[in-house]
């Protein structure tokens, strides 16, 4: 249900923002109400509170976000509060967002390596990542595993690069393990 919500209106957001022109404005807007909604929880406790009912939950959120964003993003979240749908407002943004990046060619890549990597390291990743993708830019995001041992896995999307050597001794481990050897059978 909660991928079918974020999906339909995250769906209905963008096509606003190509129609009228205001993708850089909406996707700033959508940036900075997830901020707000991720800094500040008291918010989401409120407006999850049972006892609150939704034409309150509305007013909070016209009196917080009123003249700061544009009225129809406003009048986006009013829809998701009154249809009961405020839990989903962060996944409706982040749809939103991939579909932005999409649409722009930007791809976002999650690189995890058994050693932190240098400068020049993490410039020729984007480089060979931009070269072999469809994607004009990437947002680079860097981690370090050290259970990797080696190497190192990209992750864009649903798609995986795994060159770690825990992966390739797994895979050795398992191609041994199919391996039975039978006394007498080897030649002195």
């Amino acid at each position: 249900m909660a991928k079918l919500v974020s999906k339909t209106y995250g769906d209905a957001l963008f096509a606003l923002a190509v129609e009228s022109g205001q993708m850089d404005e909406l996707l700033s807007e959508v940036k900075g109400v997830c901020e707000i909604l991720n800094e500040y929880g008291e918010l989401t406790k409120l407006m999850n509170h049972p006892k609150i009912v939704k034409e309150e939950k509305i007013e909070i959120l016209e009196s917080i976000f009123k003249g700061r964003i544009s009225n129809e993003l406003l009048g986006l979240m009013r829809m998701l509060v009154s249809k009961n749908h405020y839990g989903e407002m962060e996944s409706v943004f982040a749809y939103f967002i991939d579909q932005v990046k999409e649409y722009k060619n930007i791809g976002t890549a999650y690189v995890t390596s058994a050693l932190p990597l240098s400068d020049a390291q993490k410039g020729q990743i984007e480089a060979k990542l931009l070269e072999t993708t469809k994607y004009v830019s990437f947002e680079m995001h860097y981690d370090v595993d050290q259970d990797l041992i080696g190497g190192m896995v990209i992750r864009i999307g649903d798609r995986v690069v795994d060159s770690s050597i825990r992966t390739k001794l797994l895979s050795l481990s398992r191609e041994l393990s199919k391996i039975q050897l039978k006394v007498g059978e080897c030649a002195p």
